[in-house]
């Protein structure tokens, strides 16, 4: 990682976040320095993603700001991608009907620099992204994201559905990506133990805050609380239907 006097990729200071007039986040704070992987976990319902959507420009602040580079902003996604933040989702952002390589082109990737990071799609260039596996699929669309050498990377849930050794796959690119070109990256990961193999610091949100934060080391001393509150949030969750 840079060092602590670097500017700070991402920068959060008392957000405040929802949709329509209903804040599900709620003063948060957060920082995501050059180099950078910090991981946000939380139980379903506690706030990640909305945080991600509203740091990527898809949704704007109720309160509070986002800084991107050290400088305020509420430009919408297009506009922050263009400026080296790159959004990688749970849905697989391929244009189905066309090739891999086609999909690399059209997202201004070249063949050789997908496969450096995925061998495994060396062999899929001329198959239909829509024949793909969905791990295939997701291995695309993260090296779609990370091509186009991004200075900040926003990964929600990009191994949701996968198995263990495409997670490994990717969540090792990303690591890859932060310490060998300094990107910067925000990550929302279900798999706990995972996430803190790669991390370098953990926010941990319920209801809409951060209520833990620390180092992996600091954090995964906890994972049994982690899980059994992910585990009760849940199930508040189910009985209240307020997802």
């Amino acid at each position: 990682m840079s060092a602590a006097s670097a500017t700070a990729l991402i920068e959060c200071r008392g957000l405040s976040a929802g949709y329509g007039s209903l804040a599900v986040v709620r003063d948060l704070d957060l920082r995501v320095m050059p180099g950078e992987v910090v991981a946000l976990l939380g139980p379903n319902g506690a706030g990640k993603t909305t945080t991600m959507l509203t740091v990527a420009g898809e949704l704007p602040p109720l309160a509070g700001e986002v800084m991107l580079g050290g400088q305020v902003t509420r430009q919408p996604l297009f506009r922050r991608a263009r400026a080296g933040l790159a959004l990688v989702t749970e849905e697989r952002s391929v244009f189905m009907s066309l090739s891999t390589e086609d999909n690399l082109r059209l997202g201004g990737v070249s063949r050789d620099v997908a496969v450096a990071m995925f061998p495994e799609l060396a062999a899929l260039m001329k198959r239909t992204a829509g024949l793909l596996s969905g791990g295939e699929q997701q291995m695309l669309t993260l090296a779609r994201a990370l091509g186009r050498a991004p200075q900040v990377l926003l990964a929600d849930e990009l191994s949701l559905g996968l198995a263990p050794l495409v997670v490994d796959r990717m969540l090792k690119a990303v690591r890859s990506a932060a310490d060998q070109r300094n990107v910067g990256v925000l990550l929302v990961e279900q798999h706990v133990k995972r996430a803190l193999e790669i991390a370098d610091r953990v926010l941990v949100m319920q209801r809409g805050r951060i209520v833990l934060a620390g180092t992996p080391a600091e954090i995964g001393g906890q994972i049994g609380d982690l899980q059994s509150a992910y585990l009760a949030e849940a199930s508040r969750i189910g009985r209240n239907g307020d997802g």
